[in-house]
């Protein structure tokens, strides 16, 4: 069997292990098995990509595999991974492996949380290592669909209004997604789905002018592009825990991922003519996310918003169209998807002990809860851009990459996009100053304690992938690098 294939086949076998699972044990004992799995997985995966790639193996995909699907419409099981693809899949299964132990004990039907999750972890696999269209448009819609129900059923506060707004903009986004893939496959001419033969043809230039704001709106939907991000904050703070980790962590991801690897990649004529219309729209999602962070006071909403601007970020640089911002957009996916998994799952731990996310009714938890405390600090100084975290490394590749254009607009709009730096920073300490310092407010702090083995696992785990990224990304960087010449052979043609 295909290497690739195995990450859809282990959640989908968890599925099934799960239906016959009795008590907490061991619904926990195969959510944690799976993930780790998923890991190790990945681990061989990099390794073995990195080998192909010194081994002097140019290939555009690697670890193909080609199966007739559906032969009337000439639709594939297609699967291959480049560095981009690859680096998804490290996310992607740290971010399960940490949902799962930061839901150790959620309540209520474990079982059936479980079950939805790898449902949802099916789905965002899949969408990383298909190169066929179709297929990975319904990898695609299999991501979205669970979590209408993972809000909905496990949610907090409004969590049927967060589930009903949420699954209906983003399938709206996904009808905008179905007629752009349809128009691209019938009009590039190729024989097949397959992306790689899409991209040998050329689509006409007047029909990629409606069809490349049709797939990139379908995409940055997903990605809170201004102004269709409005379900992105409710969704977020609905959710239950691990499902705001994969969700703002992961499943935004595909957004990016799908822009850059679809409308860029397949219209690059459109994407040159058209770019600055979307970027002035992600412009105003970095700026605009990083003013309403500020004045919230719920942390999730703070968090939220915070995803708002950093996932505009990846949008704005993939826009740029130029190896060194594009290299620093999917730096900027790990980055921030690693750190806003750790905010969220630090979120959900102090809300179970403090029953409360209001900042107003919250002070000095670094003396109550001090691991959590600390690993709250890093998760902001990873967001503010501190040097040796990831998210320096990613925003700076991003602003360098961006200003290399040497004209008005373009550096206009990145010293504009580069103030959420500034503002990222007044948010972060304004909620840490207030948070974790000053004067304890919770009545019942005598009986709060710190973390569990099983949240440290998780957290610790986040922590050491920042600081893993901050420290050396040359690996990660020269990895994503091989992989953008063929987009940039695209846009150079």
């Amino acid at each position: 069997m295909n290497i690739l294939s195995i990450f859809v086949l282990i959640p989908l076998l968890m599925m099934i292990a799960l239906f016959f699972t009795k008590t907490r044990g061991q619904i926990n004992f195969i959510a944690a098995t799976g993930a780790s799995i998923l890991v190790i997985l990945s681990g061989i995966l990099t390794y073995l990509y990195l080998t192909e790639r010194q081994a002097g193996n140019v290939a555009e995909m690697l670890f193909t595999s080609d199966v007739i699907w559906y032969a009337p419409f000439n639709i594939h099981y297609s699967v291959g991974v480049d560095g981009v693809s690859v680096a998804m899949l490290i996310l992607t299964s740290l971010i399960v492996f940490t949902g799962v132990f930061a839901s150790w004990r959620i309540d209520p039907m474990p079982k059936e949380f479980f079950l939805w999750f790898c449902l949802l972890s099916i789905g965002v696999y899949g969408f990383f290592i298909s190169i066929d269209l179709f297929t990975m448009f319904m990898f695609y819609e299999i991501a979205l669909i669970p979590m209408y129900l993972l809000i909905g059923i496990w949610g907090t506060g409004r969590k049927e209004y967060a589930a009903m707004k949420l699954t209906l903009m983003l399938m709206g986004g996904s009808a905008f997604l179905l007629v752009g893939i349809l128009g691209i496959y019938y009009f590039s001419g190729a024989q097949s789905m397959n992306l790689l033969d899409i991209a040998a043809n050329h689509i006409p230039l007047g029909v990629q002018h409606y069809l490349f704001p049709l797939t990139f709106m379908g995409f940055g939907v997903l990605g809170a592009l201004f102004p269709f991000h409005t379900w992105s904050p409710d969704g977020h703070a609905s959710a239950p825990t691990a499902v705001s980790m994969l969700h703002a962590g992961v499943l935004m991801k595909l957004g990016g991922y799908g822009a850059f690897r679809v409308a860029i990649y397949l219209m690059p004529e459109a994407a040159h003519e058209m770019a600055w219309i979307f970027l002035i729209l992600t412009g105003i999602s970095v700026v605009y996310g990083a003013f309403s962070a500020v004045v919230q006071t719920d942390l999730k909403y703070i968090n939220a918003y915070s995803s708002v601007s950093h996932c505009g970020l990846v949008l704005f640089a993939i826009l740029m169209l130029n190896e060194t911002a594009m290299t620093g957009a999917i730096m900027q996916m790990l980055s921030h998807g690693l750190m806003t998994a750790l905010f969220f799952a630090l979120i959900g731990m102090i809300y179970g002990r403090t029953h409360t996310r209001l900042i107003t009714q919250m002070g000095g938890l670094m003396k109550i809860i001090p691991f959590l405390g600390v690993s709250y600090v890093i998760a902001g100084l990873a967001s503010l851009g501190l040097p040796g975290l990831s998210g320096f490394v990613a925003e700076m590749t991003i602003f360098v990459g961006s200003f290399q254009h040497a004209d008005i607009f373009h550096r206009v709009l990145t010293i504009i996009a580069a103030s959420s730096i500034v503002i990222t920073a007044v948010y972060i300490l304004r909620v840490v100053g207030k948070l974790l310092y000053g004067k304890v407010q919770d009545p019942h702090h005598e009986e709060l304690t710190d973390a569990t083995w099983w949240e440290r696992l998780s957290v610790v785990t986040l922590i050491i992938a920042i600081v893993a990224i901050g420290s050396a990304p040359f690996w990660i960087s020269n990895m994503i690098h091989d992989s953008l010449m063929p987009v940039m052979s695209q846009l150079m043609r």
